[in-house]
C-alpha cells in the first residue's frame, strides 16, 4: 500500500465513474477465480474500458530514453518531486484523524493487505531469468521468507485484530470504495493480463520507493493513536529500501528494455495508488464525525 497523488498532472482523469464502479468490483471477482469463456470476455471488456487506455496513454506520452539508467535518473526526480508534494492528506491521517477515522482508511485496504503480494507471482516466469530473480527476492520478503509471522499479510492480519476488524476478505466486499478495488485489481493485471511484464518492473519500481514516504503518515498516525501492532507500516518502512534496490536492478538486467511501457508503469502506479489513497482518506472524513 502506498500513494499519492502523481507530481504532474495525469493523462487520464483520476475519478471513477458509477458504472466503472460495479465493474471494478466485477473484476476484482474475476481476477480471484479460473475464468469461464464468458467470464475472460467480461474480464477484457472492463480492462478495455478502464486500465488500458491508461496504460496507452502514459506509454504514448512517455519520453524518449536513451538508456534504462536514463529512465531511472527521471524516476528518481519524479519521486522526488512527489515527495516534495505531500498532499494534505497525509498531513490530516499522521496528525488529525482519530482512531474511528485511521480504521476506516484501514479498512478500505483491507482487500490488499488481507493477500498482500499473492497476485504478484505469476510476473516471475514471464520475465527473463536475472530480472525475474530480483523480483522474486522482493516476492520472498513479502511473504515473510516462509515465516508466517513475518508475512507482510499476517501483519495487516494483526492490525486488523488490534483494530477489533473482521480478517474475512468477504466482509470488505460491499464497503470498499471503487478506487481502492482499482487499486487491487492494477496489481492483478500488471502481473498476470499485462500485454507486457515491463509494465509491472515500471509500476513496482515506482511502488517500492514511493512507500518510503508515502507509508510515513500511516506510522505516525499509529504511534499517535498508540496502535501497537503498526509493523506493517514500520516493516515496510524499512524493508522496502531493501526492495527499490532490486526493482531497479530487475530494470538494468533487461537486454531489450521498452523504456516507454517501464516509464508507463511508473505513471500508471502513480495514478491508481495515489487515488486509491485519496479516496480512502476521504471516506474516513465522510463517515466518522
Amino acid at each position: 500500500m502506498s500513494g499519492l497523488p502523481s507530481a504532474s498532472a495525469p493523462v487520464a482523469a483520476h475519478s471513477v465513474t458509477a458504472p466503472a464502479a460495479t465493474a471494478q468490483r466485477d473484476l476484482h471477482a474475476l481476477y480471484r477465480r479460473v475464468p469461464s469463456l464468458g467470464d475472460y470476455g467480461s474480464m477484457t471488456a472492463i480492462e478495455e474500458r478502464w486500465i488500458l487506455p491508461k496504460a496507452r496513454a502514459y506509454e504514448a506520452s512517455a519520453p524518449r530514453f536513451g538508456s534504462a539508467g536514463e529512465l531511472l535518473g527521471a524516476l528518481k526526480d519524479f519521486l522526488a518531486e512527489e515527495e516534495a508534494a505531500l498532499p494534505e492528506s497525509a498531513t490530516f491521517l499522521a496528525e488529525h484523524a482519530t482512531r474511528e477515522q485511521f480504521t476506516t482508511v484501514v479498512r478500505q485496504f483491507a482487500l490488499d493487505g488481507l493477500t498482500e503480494s499473492e497476485s504478484l507471482l505469476p510476473v516471475v516466469p514471464r520475465l527473463p531469468y536475472r530480472s525475474a530473480m530480483a523480483v522474486f527476492r522482493v516476492l520472498i520478503d513479502e511473504l515473510g521468507c516462509g515465516n508466517e509471522e513475518k508475512a507482510h499479510s499476517q501483519l495487516y492480519r494483526d492490525l486488523l485484530t488490534e483494530l477489533g476488524l473482521s480478517l474475512r476478505l468477504e466482509d470488505y466486499l460491499d464497503e470498499t470504495v471503487p478506487e481502492c478495488y482499482a487499486y487491487v485489481n492494477m496489481f492483478h493485471w500488471l502481473a498476470s493480463r499485462a500485454s507486457s511484464p515491463q509494465y509491472f518492473l515500471g509500476a513496482y519500481a515506482y511502488f517500492e520507493t514511493s512507500v518510503l514516504y508515502a507509508f510515513q503518515s500511516f506510522a505516525r498516525a499509529a504511534r499517535r493513536l498508540g496502535i501497537r501492532n503498526d509493523a506493517y507500516y514500520t516493516e515496510h518502512l524499512y524493508i522496502d529500501a531493501y526492495h527499490s534496490g532490486h526493482m531497479r536492478t530487475a530494470i538494468r538486467a533487461l537486454d531489450e528494455p521498452d523504456l516507454a511501457k517501464i516509464w508507463a508503469g511508473v505513471r500508471l502506479a502513480s495514478d491508481i495508488v495515489g487515488t486509491a489513497t485519496e479516496a480512502a482518506v476521504a471516506r474516513a472524513r465522510e463517515t466518522v464525525a
